[in-house]
């Protein structure tokens, strides 16, 4: 054992010193690695900050929660045409659905709005501002997060009350650091009394637009000003299930109860989709995998690249050395202790061309994560797998030349060195 580790050592210390005595070799060698580890981590890492962030978003929904509305929100077999003439779904069939549906916990009716506003205070405006107008029930839906004052009560999402709840960067924004509870804001031409604002959340990837650029207002105080027609804004009846519930016989339920309610006929197609949202997270699941298997072979091309050039130098360096070979051959060495000498050289080429790759993208991560204001995350599992793939690509590129290598005549090497 101790002669293995012996010998281990000393093909450790030839290899170093022959990476030392040719840096421009070593340099250009690593140049194809580091560019193959740092594309492909770079590629892993931004997918899975991608994927974190999404779901962080949208963690705080329940999985199961329902999205009725005209429009799906992934590809469906029913043309675009006919989707286009589907109906609204109302706040009348909202009203009816709460009051008649068994195993739901929370029913809410919401605006999803294509086109953003503007809110003023006292000369100050905050642009490019996501409305949101809700029904009370929105906050327990989507668990929202107040840090000061409260969300609108049943009382005042029934009688269109004009209230708002600023997101944090839109109080930021009019307010600075001054409390805004209890002020008032220009929301729709119409002043509107502050009672709350939600938590800092940061930049949202997932559903809709981010908490903080967000404001929330009664669904009623649209309708009051815009009526129900409007073509700004998508409406939406969400359906928050009990846990523990049959969801195929719920979404059954609910169909059915639309479907008479609306007097659709039998035999006749439904003009609206019901959406779950675990459907969403797994065409985000698709996508996410889609764009990983993109990197890797993107990013494999150039490993392969790296790979053929550690190969092509190790050989180059074997020819160079072959009197060295001869000698050392003739002074006792094994084939194994030339084997280990030039299969170590390749494998810390690769290595330290791993670690410049995974350095890089720690560096661009650490600049994009202050600059965007979202984190971008070098896992240690990512460091493990580059780190991982750099020594097997030392591995595959290093033995066949250091088999030849150790294969060589020591009388033939010494006689072709001189």
């Amino acid at each position: 054992m101790l002669l293995y580790l012996r010998l281990l050592s000393e093909s450790f210390t030839f290899a170093m010193n022959a990476l030392r005595n040719n840096k421009l070799r070593t340099m250009l060698s690593l140049l194809g690695v580091t560019i193959g580890i740092f594309s492909i981590i770079a590629v892993l890492a931004a997918v899975d900050s991608l994927d974190k962030k999404i779901k962080g978003d949208l963690s705080t929904l329940d999985k199961n929660t329902m999205y009725l509305k005209r429009q799906p929100f992934g590809p469906s077999n029913i043309p675009r045409w006919k989707r286009d003439q589907f109906p609204d779904v109302t706040y009348e069939e909202f009203q009816y659905l709460k009051s008649n549906l068994n195993d739901v916990e929370k029913v809410c009716y919401q605006y999803f709005m294509f086109s953003p506003e503007s809110v003023k205070h006292e000369g100050k405006t905050v642009s490019s501002v996501n409305v949101v107008p809700v029904t009370y029930e929105f906050s327990d839906i989507q668990r929202m997060e107040i840090n000061n004052g409260r969300f609108f009560n049943e009382a005042e999402s029934n009688a269109a009350a004009g209230v708002v709840v600023l997101g944090y960067n839109v109080a930021e924004g009019l307010f600075d650091n001054i409390d805004p509870v209890g002020k008032s804001v220009r929301l729709y031409g119409q002043n509107v009394k502050v009672i709350g604002v939600t938590k800092k959340k940061g930049k949202s990837i997932g559903l809709g637009d981010s908490d903080d650029d967000s404001v929330f207002i009664p669904v009623n105080f649209v309708r009051r000003l815009y009526g129900d027609n409007g073509k700004n804004f998508l409406p939406v009846i969400v359906i928050k299930p009990e846990k523990e519930v049959d969801m195929d016989a719920l979404k059954d339920e609910i169909t059915q109860k639309l479907r008479n309610f609306r007097g659709v006929k039998e035999g006749q197609i439904n003009n609206f989709f019901l959406d779950v949202l675990s459907g969403f997270t797994d065409l985000i699941d698709n996508f996410i995998g889609s764009m990983k298997v993109g990197g890797w072979i993107i990013s494999g091309f150039s490993l392969l690249v790296g790979g053929f050039g550690i190969a092509n130098i190790m050989f180059v360096s074997v020819k160079e050395r072959t009197n060295l070979i001869g000698i050392q051959k003739s002074l006792g060495a094994k084939n194994r202790f030339i084997l280990f000498q030039f299969l170590f050289e390749a494998v810390i080429l690769c290595v330290i061309g791993g670690i410049i790759g995974l350095f890089l993208v720690w560096i661009i991560a650490t600049i994009l994560t202050k600059v965007l204001d979202f984190e971008f995350v070098l896992g240690l599992g990512n460091i493990l797998l580059g780190t991982g793939l750099a020594a097997i690509i030392g591995l595959i590129a290093g033995i066949l030349p250091a088999i030849s290598a150790s294969k060589l005549d020591p009388v033939e090497a010494i006689r072709s060195g001189m």
